[in-house]
């Protein structure tokens, strides 16, 4: 078993975990005693951590900061809840849905910029639903040249977690996908659609298929 240590993010090259090995059996790793719970489906809430790594103590001396940013004791579940609001509102944006996006994100993080939009499959109306290998997908789709030919991509989230992430059911979300991860991720082509179909664990699927050439009326040359 592995615990977590400080993680670099360079601007080039590749991202390092400095890991510390604990003898055990493996499993969940515990937060630290009397740490609150994580809530996702509480709402993003906005902190403004001072950046700074702060060294441990050499005896007396209190070392300088650091450039950096480290996440404290104090702010461990308000980290944990912005991970799962980035993620889903990341999926959200994959479907193309604002509200649905600007609903899992702070201002600083561009709630605003969202807000505006709205998705067809948050209410009774489902023309931007597609279904795929059995499953309805919320999404949005493209439609673009590759060498040629035209092909319409299409990106979306399963539906009905579209829904639970919509309303801002994170918890719920995430326990169903824990516990159909054995069905995902999945390759596959779609007789109906004519085309490849990738599925990922997170319920997200990316579709792409060829469109009919388009004949040109001999009138209008």
């Amino acid at each position: 078993m592995h615990s977590p240590s400080p993680t670099e993010l360079p601007t080039d090259g590749t991202v390092t975990v400095h890991t510390l090995q604990a003898p055990g059996q493996g499993g969940w790793l515990a937060g630290p005693s009397g740490e609150t719970e994580a809530n996702l489906d509480s709402g993003p809430v906005q902190e403004n951590v001072i950046p700074g790594i702060q060294p441990p103590p050499e005896g007396d001396l209190i070392p300088e900061p650091i450039s950096g940013c480290q996440v404290t004791l104090n702010y461990y579940t308000w980290f944990q809840e912005n991970l799962g609001h980035t993620a889903a509102a990341g999926l959200m944006a994959f479907t193309g849905s604002g509200k649905a996006t600007a609903h899992h994100l702070t201002d600083r993080q561009g709630h605003k910029r969202f807000d505006g939009f709205e998705h067809a499959a948050s209410t009774s109306v489902q023309d931007i639903s597609h279904e795929l290998l059995g499953t309805t997908y919320a999404s949005t789709d493209h439609v673009f040249r590759l060498n040629g030919p035209r092909v319409e991509a299409f990106s979306g989230v399963d539906a009905s977690l579209f829904r639970l992430l919509s309303e801002g059911s994170v918890e719920e979300y995430r326990a169903i996908v824990h516990a159909t991860r054995h069905t995902r991720p999945l390759l596959a082509w779609d007789e109906q659609g004519g085309g490849p179909v990738s599925i990922h664990a997170d319920g997200s699927v990316l579709a792409i298929r060829l469109l009919p050439r388009r004949h040109r009326d001999p009138a209008q040359s």
